[in-house]
């Protein structure tokens, strides 16, 4: 190989996996701020001098009563759309953190072959997305579709991690040959949607939480109606 194709190579993994890494590092950084404003106000409630080891399970309990009020309180739209950006992005972090591991000898698990054809992540991508809006059109249950948004999400994030050799019908699976910046773009943008719907159902279910009085209210809640007794 060319000294310019392993420098290209190189670059384009190094790309993909931070990437990859960018949407762990988003989704701890929407819950971990969620985390501390619940741990502010807990300490703030709690002015006898109780410290972070006090409050930190009282907070950690607030932030899950948040995210489970926010997300039930959501509309539908909100929640199918949320599920399918999770299982997109979650799906494609982890081919992407377990193909370079791979490549570096240290993933416990090698790739997947059948009759020494070796299987690409494609396969079972579009066959779960297929199975998974298969499933969707023939229940009327709301609730399962929604569930099912989310081995949609996945099977596309399996897809789409290889739509290079998709389209090429060759393995240019490292190259991406001007498919890249495409991949990178639809990822960040992926990213920053399931975000952004993630904060918006915090803020609501946050909403919901102080006027059950379930947890203490913020600064700007001061001179807020006294909380809904909750009963």
């Amino acid at each position: 190989m060319r000294r310019s194709d392993t420098a290209r190579r190189r670059r384009s993994e190094r790309i993909t996996v931070g990437l990859a890494a960018a949407s762990v590092a988003g989704a701890g950084t929407v819950i971990s701020s969620q985390f501390t404003r619940m741990l502010r106000r807990r300490r703030r409630q709690r002015e006898g001098g109780q410290g972070l080891i006090e409050n930190a399970p009282v907070a950690a309990l607030d932030t899950v009563g948040v995210a489970v009020e926010g997300y039930s309180a959501a509309p539908r739209s909100e929640t199918v759309l949320l599920n399918l950006l999770g299982g997109f992005l979650g799906s494609f972090a982890f081919v992407r953190i377990s193909t370079w591991g791979i490549r570096s000898n240290w993933w416990p698990f090698g790739n997947v072959s059948v009759g020494g054809r070796h299987i690409h992540h494609f396969v079972p991508g579009i066959l779960l997305a297929f199975a998974a809006g298969t499933a969707s059109l023939l229940t009327d249950d709301e609730e399962l579709e929604n569930r099912l948004a989310v081995p949609m999400g996945v099977g596309m994030g399996l897809t789409f991690d290889e739509a290079a050799l998709l389209l090429d019908l060759r393995d240019v699976y490292w190259t991406r040959e001007g498919l890249l910046s495409v991949q990178v773009s639809f990822g960040v943008a992926a990213i920053l949607s399931s975000a952004i719907l993630t904060i918006r159902m915090l803020a609501r279910g946050e909403r919901r939480q102080e006027e059950a009085g379930v947890i203490p209210r913020g600064h700007s809640s001061h001179h807020a109606p006294p909380p809904i007794p909750v009963g």
